[in-house]
């Protein structure tokens, strides 16, 4: 241990030690508990996610899958193609159901997963699963309504009757031919079905009338079994992102090959400093400031300021809001006062017209400088016409 002649010792202790690194090794600690908490998170949200048959929140659609299984259908959840063609194998009669959530699918692997299935229900597709599978039908924005009646001959729609309508909404085009519209508002439908090379194709646009937190309400449940439980099995393909294309250049694969190790050098020089200069800066201290600023000498720059960029109506509205502030005060007015209760006020202080006065504190504005040196003797001449009349000597 170090000394100097007074006896204050320089050695730095075990303890000063702990305290100099106690602040790395939170920061470790807090980086390690933010990557599991984003782990955690994003686990929680693959959950979470909208129209997901493991979902068994608001809107998840875990209720309906339960449902269908437990009336003896064979639910088979995918996220990929490759998936979804192995679910197919040996299946002659089957329902695809099919949602592009998240992914959406290049048109080679659309077209391969649309021609699967018996029955295909397509949930609010966009314009290319619609232009391949149901022709004459195209998209039409939501729907104003909150729920919707059947209003078509379709079996399925008549038992449910009537379904919640929010969703998307799909109409026809002029040349359409043999398609069932169902859930009408105006000309827009929530459910059209056709027959496409005897495949029974199903639009439906209503898509959250089958989640947990609607399924129960007014003909939801009888309209999902209708559509999905037509067939012993079902395929439930929402395609993930072991879809995506695998030959689309990452972003670390188009940069140059230096512009990694460039970043991992700079990032430890970042360190590097942070840690050396960490240590020499000490902890902050408050330090009282030396001078005082006059409140006249910031009211000169401001002047100054505003001579410069010949800003008179600026000063002269700095000038009235403070006329009007004490004015008010001079009065007997609340703070919440408005300026016309103000205006009013003065004018009866001071005994003048309430347009005069209005005139001066509101509409008045100066043309150059000598209008606005004018304009200033006005304000106080209010001012001490109305002190005086309030308080007479």
């Amino acid at each position: 241990m170090t000394t100097t002649l007074d006896g204050r010792v320089i050695t730095p202790t075990v303890f000063a030690t702990i305290r100099r690194w106690l602040f790395w090794v939170g920061a470790a600690v807090l980086a390690v508990l933010i990557v599991l908490g984003g782990i955690l998170v994003q686990g929680a949200a693959t959950e979470q996610e909208f129209f997901s048959a493991t979902n068994p929140g608001p809107s998840g659609t875990q209720a309906l899958v339960e449902v269908l299984r437990d009336r003896g259908v064979d639910v088979v959840v995918t996220d990929s193609l490759a998936g979804t063609l192995a679910a197919f194998e040996g299946e002659d009669d089957a329902t695809l159901l099919f949602f592009e959530r998240d992914v959406f699918l290049d048109d080679t692997k659309r077209e391969a997963a649309l021609e699967l299935g018996s029955s295909v229900v397509l949930v609010t597709p966009g314009f290319s699963s619609v232009d391949a599978l149901a022709p004459g039908v195209t998209l039409a924005g939501a729907t104003d309504a909150d729920t919707l009646d059947a209003g078509c001959a379709l079996p399925v729609a008549e038992r449910a009757e009537t379904i919640s309508a929010e969703g998307d909404g799909y109409r026809l085009l002029d040349d359409a031919e043999g398609v069932t519209e169902c859930f009408t508002d105006g000309d827009v439908s929530s459910l059209l079905q056709l027959d496409n090379d005897d495949r029974t194709i199903s639009v439906l646009g209503a898509a959250a009338a089958l989640t947990n937190e609607h399924i129960g309400e007014v003909g939801n449940a009888a309209l999902a079994l209708g559509l999905l439980g037509e067939n012993d099995t079902l395929i439930w393909y929402i395609p993930g992102p072991g879809d995506v294309d695998s030959s689309t250049a990452t972003l670390g694969q188009l940069s140059p090959p230096w512009v990694l190790p460039a970043i991992g050098v700079v990032g430890l020089a970042v360190l590097a400093a942070a840690f050396w200069r960490g240590r020499r800066f000490g902890p902050l201290i408050v330090e009282n400031l030396p001078v005082t600023v006059r409140a006249s000498e910031t009211m000169m720059g401001r002047a100054r300021l505003y001579a410069s960029i010949s800003a008179r109506l600026r000063a002269l509205d700095s000038l009235r809001i403070g006329s009007v502030t004490r004015i008010g005060a001079l009065c007997g007015l609340p703070r919440a006062a408005t300026v016309e209760e103000i205006v009013g006020a003065a004018a009866v202080a001071s005994r003048r017209p309430i347009a005069e006065v209005r005139h001066l504190l509101l509409e008045a504005e100066p043309a150059n400088d000598r209008e606005l040196i004018a304009l200033s003797d006005d304000l106080l001449d209010l001012e001490r016409s109305i002190a005086e009349n309030i308080r007479p000597s």
